[in-house]
């Protein structure tokens, strides 16, 4: 049991730390099967932490708490006899305020982790998801005993690494903010082992792959190769770029396919009232953020090229292998799973990435900040794709949501959630939780409640009916106010076109009159206005499911035809 006092940092949730309640695990209402089911999730990924002993919404457990050292001998039994291939190491550390908590730490598991009753379950960014079906096989498939990384057996010595590179990697370490003084201070040998580059003066998998030379690092099997082609309009291959003689390291492939590619380097003009301003093709964050998506998060396990597909008007990224498990194109904004551990801590230490799943957050906010439409990834048989798109489609965006940050110093949530407001006339909190990807519509709350404080957002109607739009006075001083299109209708509008419609052709389908109005216009949007104008006493409902039509309702007091 510690004797120390343990300096509080207040990390967040993530996938290898979590916080949980002493009634887990003591007194009346404990549940050491939920506990046995966080543990399982730890183990199959990359291992972490839980604190137990802090209850929701605080960062520090309660003042002069202590716990019974027994705690720990009876949660190690119970998670022994709840888990297969799982261990829990127990300890007891005292907080700054004398509170007690008891932390538990899972290493990695060496096999596929389970409860007792054969449930699997994966740490998904800061959630846990059970793992069913086929996805079971899956899991085993992905897992080695032994990460592919830490691996050496190639045999290359630390001597026969690329002098060159390894100097270039070490003097890019000692220079980074981002490590510590006394990471720093290590010798070019220590650093090698301290990332996991080297093992007992033998390069591992990840070692040849970043300081290796060409010849050892193309024996790896997998190590990137990169082509770029172009295409023209009618989709005929017009050029074409490759990174495949494996002599630089997917550090040095970054600038070399952003320096390499001439689209990268393109810009053309927008109007921007009186004057025209020069906007580049592509934003260079956000194409240093697709490659270092491709190069950190594919399976190194698996071979196969990456393609960087240069069309007109898109720039599509596609990626040899699946997304991680638990992570889908639905979910892919939230949640963050690594895949290549020692690769990703030397990129974010090389700052030349951010912290774990913050990286579709940055593109989302590049994007749309800059006029054009959220990524679109797509996941294929054996591949993932990325689209962005090359031109911008609101050039008002730009101008409008840099306005409103510089004087609300808006948060990314708040850049994303206005980036998809701006430029439409509203959407629904179910069109909303489909394009952030949120389980439910009451979670759009947390996205603008500020942006409703501030006037930057206004909202109508009520639960999933709640409509969200940026107030017609700022549209209009921005620029965004000039087209408005059957797609982007109106409530009030749609409700006239709805009675137009009726009115002309009475007991009509639904679909039939979703067809006259538009098919732009989403079949849940004119559900709504129907079920209105019934509640409203404006439209009947004759029949039932599949034979159900409309037809305006009487007109109370309806002059006769001789007037009176």
């Amino acid at each position: 049991m510690s004797s120390t006092i343990t300096p509080v940092n207040h990390p967040r949730e993530d996938q290898s730390f979590e916080r949980k309640s002493l009634r887990l695990v003591s007194g009346a209402a404990t549940d050491f099967p939920e506990l046995a089911k966080d543990c399982v999730c730890f183990a199959n990924g990359a291992g972490g932490r839980i604190l137990i002993g802090i209850e929701d919404g605080e960062r520090l457990p309660p003042p002069g708490q202590r716990l019974d050292p027994g705690l720990m001998d009876r949660v190690r039994r119970r998670i022994g006899e709840l888990t297969v291939n799982v261990q829990v190491l127990p300890e007891i550390e005292h907080r700054e305020n004398g509170g007690e908590v008891l932390v538990l730490t899972i290493p990695r598991s060496v096999g596929v982790a389970s409860t007792t009753d054969g449930r699997y379950y994966l740490r998904v960014g800061d959630t846990c998801q059970p793992v069913v079906g086929d996805e079971v096989l899956r899991l085993a498939t992905e897992r080695p005993s032994t990460p592919w990384e830490t691996l050496t057996h190639l045999g290359v010595t630390v001597g026969n690494a690329d002098v060159a590179k390894t100097a270039a990697w070490c003097a890019a370490i000692r220079a980074s903010n981002r490590v510590k003084p006394s990471v720093r201070e290590k010798s070019d040998s220590e650093l090698l082992e301290h990332y996991g580059l080297a093992v007992g003066g033998t390069l591992t998998n990840l070692g040849v792959l970043l300081v290796g030379n060409a010849a050892d690092r193309a024996r790896l099997g997998s190590a990137p190769v990169v082509q770029a082609i172009r295409r023209d309009a009618h989709g005929n291959k017009i050029g074409k770029v490759s990174w495949d003689d494996h002599t630089l390291s997917p550090i040095e492939l970054l600038d070399a396919i952003w320096n390499g590619v001439p689209d990268f380097r393109e810009s053309y003009e927008v109007p921007d009232g009186m004057f025209r301003t020069t906007v580049p093709a592509f934003e260079e964050s956000v194409v240093r953020e697709l490659l270092v998506n491709a190069l950190v998060h594919r399976p190194y396990t698996q071979r196969g090229d990456i393609f960087l597909n240069l069309d007109p008007d898109k720039l599509e990224v596609v990626n040899p292998g699946r997304l991680p498990l638990g992570v889908t194109p639905k979910n892919i904004l939230h949640a963050s799973r690594r895949r290549n551990d020692g690769l990703a801590r030397v990129f974010h230490d090389l700052k030349l990435m951010e912290r774990e799943g913050s990286g579709f957050d940055l593109m989302y906010e590049r994007l749309l900040a800059s006029g054009r439409g959220a990524p679109t990834p797509s996941e294929g048989t054996d591949s993932v794709h990325v689209v962005v798109a090359r031109r911008i489609l609101h050039p008002s965006v730009i101008r409008f949501l840099s306005e409103a940050d510089r004087k609300f110093s808006l948060s990314q949530r708040e850049k994303i959630a206005l980036g998809l407001l701006a430029p439409t006339e509203g959407l629904s909190a179910v069109e909303l939780t489909e394009r952030l990807e949120l389980n439910s519509p009451p979670d759009v709350g947390r996205w603008l409640d500020r942006l409703i404080q501030l006037g930057l957002v206004q909202q109508a109607g009520r639960t999933k009916a709640t409509r969200y739009f940026v107030p017609p006075d700022l549209l209009k001083a921005a620029g965004l106010d000039q087209q408005t299109t059957l797609k982007r209708v109106s409530p009030h509008r749609l409700r006239a076109l709805v009675l137009e419609d009726l009115e002309r052709y009475p007991d009509s389908a639904i679909s039939a009159i979703h067809r006259r109005i538009g098919s732009e216009i989403s079949g849940r949007a004119i559900k709504r206005s129907l079920d209105q104008l019934i509640a409203d006493g404006e439209v009947h409902r004759v029949g039932d499911r599949r034979w159900r039509t409309y037809r305006l309702a009487p007109a109370i007091n309806q002059p006769r035809p001789d007037g009176r």
